[in-house]
């Protein structure tokens, strides 16, 4: 740890109030995609921190939407309110109630949403910065928009839609139980999803990314069952595919602030996972814009609470977050950096070990399990490889989300699924 003292120092930047991030927005001054990421789905400065300077970002050097680590349409009932359309984004987030509800749901993301309305109000309709979903898990519920809106809008193309859902409905809107079927007898939904997707390729933007996420789904449940690192892939490749898509259609100079983990935000061969077949929105980006139009900003934390369930579906839980693990860049980080540190890589030129070693860098998903911690929950990381940027925050606490929470910070729970 001692070799890195002096390293760290030089290149810390201590962080007081959303003014220290200059250096980042001058480092993104040429970027089309800011990619800004988080250690957690559940930590106030992350959250905090990341709307800080994504709303400079927008303010102050013009970007274009926030396309973040969520579904279609929960984000759509958003964007309409970030755009005047409809009352409060609160009562938008309020209404997100598939399991990890609090990773929109919080009054964190309130806080940014009813900023970027405010700042909407004085702009032209077609000026306004939009609020979007990448995700991929929303199949019934984009099956439904489609169905709606071609039932208002093109009613004569709503009977290859009913053939998609139809071939949906025995499995009671539950996407494993419809991922073990495929996996046990040769039957699949996916060419009645590929033709509704071929019926709509001319459609309404809204209507054909819902038809997008259905044909995503589809494959993202079917290949779960088989394990692998496929369903990852086509996860991360619909999240790219659609931030693509949003860019043509704000146009030729729009420019995006994506918000998701760090596992999606990193670049995948900087890690472990591009040896187990792997690839990241942040790899993907860099690939489809150049590194040099592509920013990855990650997170980091050494202790503190957070919000996260002791088991996928469970009650989400605020938590204890023990100490990093020894040897992590998070220990390193706790020993050597400020409290509150923002760091900003060189593009060229020699750089620090601190960024050219592999470190052990945590990870926590929406399930925490504190009995892993000290063999699990780490990702093997080249930290100037893998981001362009980091914020580091010593101490964290959990964020605050819309709906009940329990409190059970005595029994940290630790485990990186659900990112």
């Amino acid at each position: 740890m001692i070799r890195y003292g002096e390293e760290v120092a030089s290149i810390a930047r201590p962080l007081h109030d959303p003014g220290d991030l200059e250096i980042l927005l001058d480092r993104a001054a040429a970027a089309t995609v800011v990619l800004i990421g988080e250690a957690t789905h559940g930590t106030h400065e992350f959250y905090t921190w990341r709307a800080a300077l994504t709303r400079r970002l927008i303010a102050e050097r013009g970007f274009s939407f926030v396309a973040v680590e969520g579904d279609w349409p929960d984000c759509e009932r958003v964007n309409a309110a970030v755009r005047g359309d409809v009352p409060d984004p609160r009562h938008a987030l309020v209404r997100y109630d598939r399991w990890p509800t609090w990773m929109w749901a919080n009054e964190e993301t309130v806080d940014f949403t009813r900023w970027l309305r405010a700042f909407n109000e004085n702009r032209a309709p077609d000026d306004r910065v939009g609020f979007h979903g990448l995700d991929v898990y929303s199949l019934w519920e984009s099956m439904r928009a489609i169905l709606v809106w071609l039932r208002e809008n093109d009613p004569d193309r709503v009977p290859a839609a009913l053939d998609a859902y139809r071939c949906f409905e025995p499995y009671n809107e539950d996407p494993h139980a419809y991922g073990w079927a495929t996996h046990f007898v040769p039957a699949s939904c996916e060419r009645a999803v590929v033709a509704m997707l071929a019926d709509l390729t001319d459609r309404d933007f809204g209507v054909r990314q819902n038809a997008e996420v259905v044909a995503g789904a589809e494959g993202y449940y079917r290949a779960m069952v088989r394990g692998g690192p496929e369903a990852w892939n086509i996860r991360d490749r619909h999240m790219d595919a659609t931030l693509d898509r949003l860019l043509r259609r704000y146009g030729p100079s729009s420019r995006a602030v994506v918000w998701a983990h760090n596992t999606h935000v990193g670049d995948a061969r900087a890690t472990d996972q591009s040896g187990y077949g792997e690839v990241t929105l942040g790899q993907l980006a860099r690939e489809r814009f150049g590194a040099d139009r592509t920013m990855l900003i990650g997170f980091g934390t050494h202790h503190g609470t957070v919000v996260a369930g002791p088991e996928w579906g469970g009650p989400m839980e605020a938590m204890g977050v023990p100490a990093a693990r020894p040897g992590s860049l998070e220990e390193v980080l706790q020993n050597a950096a400020p409290p509150a540190a923002l760091f900003v890589f060189p593009a060229d030129g020699p750089r620090p070990d601190l960024l050219t070693t592999v470190l052990p860098h945590r990870a926590i998903g929406v399930v925490y399990r504190p009995e892993r911690e000290r063999w699990a929950n780490y990702v093997p990381t080249v930290l100037g490889e893998r981001y362009d940027a980091f914020l580091w925050f010593a101490e964290t606490r959990a964020l605050r989300p819309l709906h009940t929470l329990r409190v059970n910070v005595h029994e940290p729970e630790t485990y990186p699924s659900g990112v």
